[in-house]
């Protein structure tokens, strides 16, 4: 049994929440008012299963905190939402922020929750008009329809999917818009970006988000830092991970701790960088 292997109980991720942010972050608490790097993202960087995520690995002694502002399955949407954590990112000396799937965020084809980013709330007419023969109200995940769209005609699919990514590269540019200390793109994944275009790009996050994509929203932050994940660290499967019982199959599918470690050190020479100018020694915090 999986709890039997790992040998340890489940993580405790020791949720905190920030002032002017209605969301939960994963803990410890880290004190606002000295300087710190804003670490934004989804699964991956929240670090499921993980003792010590990405956000934390970056921490030196004499470096700032790092706020590991990770939420489960995030995308532009919640983090754009009031009560998100663009108020934490605004007063960072620098962001990073985890590139975030494709399809999880409200589009002219269908809306999503507006914190649970992965849960399908509804379809809209175009989507209705394209896929008449589907019974919308089955769905519950928007991986779960995407599969299923793309089975039932993968010609309807493509029409959907460029759409999609469009309003992905829109809401990606205005977040980047939105947040005024340099900002550091982070590629996340098993893979290099790709077209975008394949059937494959369903499965594998950050799902839908092509090279050219990527190329269009890069231009607005300071950097764009790819990690994908070695085959070593692929091949050590959930070894250092900390899952329950029934958690094993969740846990295959995200990165273990060589990984973050991997994106740590990929992370460091662009921070390094950024930090090293000329800059506030504390900030004041969001009110």
């Amino acid at each position: 049994m999986a709890y039997e292997r790992v040998g340890r109980r489940p993580l405790d991720y020791r949720p905190v929440r920030y002032p002017g942010v209605r969301l939960s972050f994963r803990g410890p608490a880290r004190d606002l008012r000295r300087d710190y790097l804003a670490c934004m993202g989804g699964t991956e960087t929240y670090g499921t299963f993980v003792d010590r995520p990405w956000p934390a690995l970056l921490e030196t002694r004499d470096g700032p905190a790092c706020l590991n502002l990770g939420v489960p399955n995030a995308g532009p949407d919640l983090w754009l939402a009031p009560g998100g954590p663009l108020p934490l990112a605004q007063t960072a000396r620098a962001v990073v922020l985890q590139i975030p799937c494709g399809m999880n965020l409200s589009n002219p084809f269908y809306a999503v929750h507006p914190r649970r980013n992965d849960r399908f709330l509804r379809a809209a007419p175009p989507l209705e008009r394209l896929y008449p023969e589907v019974d919308f109200t089955e769905f519950h995940f928007t991986r779960h329809m995407m599969r299923r769209l793309h089975a039932l005609s993968p010609e309807r699919f493509a029409q959907m999917r460029v759409a999609v990514q469009a309003s992905w590269v829109r809401r990606m540019a205005h977040l980047l818009d939105r947040i005024a200390p340099p900002v550091i793109l982070l590629w996340l994944s098993n893979h290099a970006p790709g077209s975008g275009a394949d059937c494959g790009g369903i499965d594998t996050d950050p799902a839908f988000v092509s090279r050219a994509m990527l190329d269009t929203i890069a231009p607005r932050a300071r950097g764009v830092v790819m990690s994908v994940i070695s085959d070593t660290a692929r091949a050590q499967g959930t070894r250092g991970m900390r899952f329950g019982l029934m958690e094993e199959s969740v846990a295959t599918a995200l990165p273990g701790p060589l990984a973050h470690r991997e994106v740590a050190e990929a992370l460091r020479p662009t921070l390094s960088a950024i930090l090293n100018e000329k800059g506030p020694a504390s900030r004041a915090g969001p009110s």
